[in-house]
């Protein structure tokens, strides 16, 4: 764009290669399959819907790059020429951090390099310890980095061998842990390891809109309340409390931002209590956009760079890398090097020598649930198409189009007369309050934000995410949790796929809705109500409001 002719309007940043049109689906044929599908929006088939907002999940539509790569990757059961590139490109993003050499391993195998001794050098045999994730023979001495397929099943390895571990040194203790907020399989996983999970947020800051719509500055209202935080720990006794997590962007609580002082400041805490600090880190990059975007100090600071900060803070994390991998398929979990996870929960000797290596017992469980280490339930392809989707998510351009993109969505509905939209947008979905929405005329135990989430599909084929009163089993909480839950619907935005006609449309129909909310039903659960994770396989009816 021209700087002495400017348009006023942003320049284009991507196009498309492929189309996908959309059926026409009538009302009737949506009120068929959602009764066959006891009006369960997961079982509802996505090949009948007009805009696809149940998640931003793998729902990626990748780059050029990236479907070139694919063609690099090789299916070797083990150590896979993708497993290397992998665990470098990790470490540029979230160790080195901007780095000059970025991008030398996956340069090496598009190059097609058959000089052997280098490639034994810098990728096959290169040694790599002390951080997140080792190389060589120390990733086989003290095994620190598990590629796992996706997010939830991260969490799951991890959870799984805290328990057994607390199991044998305290049997029958209950252990809480606290978070910003804990996303629902997050929450699914602590609760199947017998502990208590509590998120810490602001929910007052969360809900206040700004004047105007628009903030100056981003207020950060996904931080984790250190004052709540402090007096959790010295209510229940850090002895009490195995981990404390972030979550970022922080997903359950609106998909708001959290800034770098406050990780800085929880790590301080955590550590201070020696309880390591794990983040949930499916979306580092727009968290490291918002800091860049509005925190003081950052402006002049790469994606990369703000991240490598973000990552120094912790002792682990697991990442669900179907998110800002902007990719479809991936995940990883990983504690640092010799730091406090790993003390905390491996076993030593007397001498202190090694006994029990906690690495060595997430590998078995990694390789016996999900594959060999080198894949951990990935193919080969989508190890590749996901180590360059990684550098594609340190694009500020990208980013910034993709924020905005949110950002039109949320003022959309604001300037429709929409009550309950959460401002600012998130970094990758717009929130309703449902409480708001439905003028606070609806009871918990009416279930209303899944109400409106089905009418949504019935009436207009568009499918979002309750994340609210229902999904986060409000009625299964104690007062304290309960507390804590945001009654909220998600409306969440693919990556790089849809347009602003796709906006509009949402907009339109949320208008629509909101309009006729004294006729959204309520919803009853009829088998699955004590299930784990009850929203994805519950069965559920509808009922008139007036009931």
């Amino acid at each position: 764009m021209s700087e002495k002719y400017p348009l006023n309007v942003p320049a284009p940043r991507h196009f498309s290669y492929v189309v996908k049109n959309v059926p026409n689906v009538t009302l009737e044929q949506r009120e068929r399959a959602l009764k066959a599908t006891h009006y369960n929006e997961f079982a509802f088939p996505a090949g009948m819907l007009t805009v696809d907002m149940l998640s931003d999940s793998g729902t990626t539509a990748m780059t050029d790059r990236q479907w070139s790569a694919m063609f690099l990757g090789d299916e070797a059961y083990g150590r896979n020429t993708g497993y290397y590139v992998l665990l470098d490109t990790f470490r540029d993003i979230f160790e080195r951090g901007a780095q000059k050499n970025w991008k030398k391993s996956i340069d090496l195998v598009r190059t097609d390099c058959t000089d052997i001794d280098k490639m034994m050098d810098e990728l096959y045999l290169c040694e790599y310890e002390g951080g997140l994730f080792n190389g060589g023979a120390a990733q086989m001495e003290r095994p620190n980095t598990f590629i796992i397929q996706q997010g939830r099943a991260a969490e799951s390895v991890l959870m799984e061998i805290v328990k057994k571990i607390l199991a044998t040194r305290h049997p029958g203790k209950v252990f809480t842990i606290p978070s910003n907020g804990h996303f629902d399989t997050t929450e699914g996983n602590i609760k199947q390891m017998g502990s208590v999970p509590r998120n810490l947020y602001n929910k007052k800051l969360l809900y206040e809109v700004p004047e105007g719509g628009k903030y100056a500055v981003n207020p950060f209202k996904g931080n984790m309340d250190l004052e709540k935080l402090q007096q959790l720990i010295d209510a229940v006794g850090p002895e009490n409390i195995p981990l404390i997590f972030t979550c970022i962007t922080n997903n359950p609580v609106c998909g708001q931002a959290v800034s770098m002082a406050n990780l800085r400041a929880t790590s301080e805490i955590a550590h201070k209590y020696d309880i390591p600090y794990i983040l949930d880190t499916a979306r580092w990059a727009e968290n490291a956009y918002y800091i860049k975007t509005n925190e003081e100090g950052y402006a002049d600071k790469d994606i990369s760079e703000i991240a490598t900060e973000m990552f120094s803070y912790c002792d682990g994390f697991t990442m669900s890398a179907k998110k800002d991998g902007h990719s479809n398929m991936g995940g990883m979990l990983a504690f640092r090097d010799k730091g406090l996870f790993w003390k905390k929960f491996s076993d030593f000797n007397e001498d202190g020598s090694i006994k029990t290596d906690v690495g060595v017992l997430l590998k078995v469980k990694q390789i016996s649930c999900y594959g060999n280490d080198s894949y951990g339930g990935m193919s080969g392809r989508d190890i590749m198409a996901l180590a360059c989707g990684m550098y594609e998510s340190c694009n500020f351009n990208y980013l910034d189009e993709r924020v905005k993109q949110c950002d039109y969505l949320a003022e959309g509905f604001y300037n429709a007369g929409v009550k309950g939209v959460v401002l600012p947008a998130g970094g990758h979905a717009v929130y309703i309050n449902m409480d708001e929405f439905f003028d606070g005329k609806r009871g918990h135990e009416k279930f209303a934000g899944q109400g409106f989430s089905i009418e949504l599909i019935r009436r207009y084929g568009i499918r979002t995410s309750e994340l609210g009163d229902y999904s986060m089993e409000y009625d299964l909480k104690t007062p304290e949790q309960q507390a804590e839950v945001a009654n909220v619907v998600r409306f969440a935005i693919n990556r790089s796929q849809l347009s602003r006609e796709h906006l509009d449309y949402v907009i339109a129909a949320v208008k629509a809705l909101y309009e006729d909310r004294e006729n959204i039903p309520n919803i009853r659960i009829t088998w699955g109500h004590n299930l784990p994770m009850r929203h994805f396989h519950a069965f559920l009816e509808p009922y008139p409001n007036q009931d």
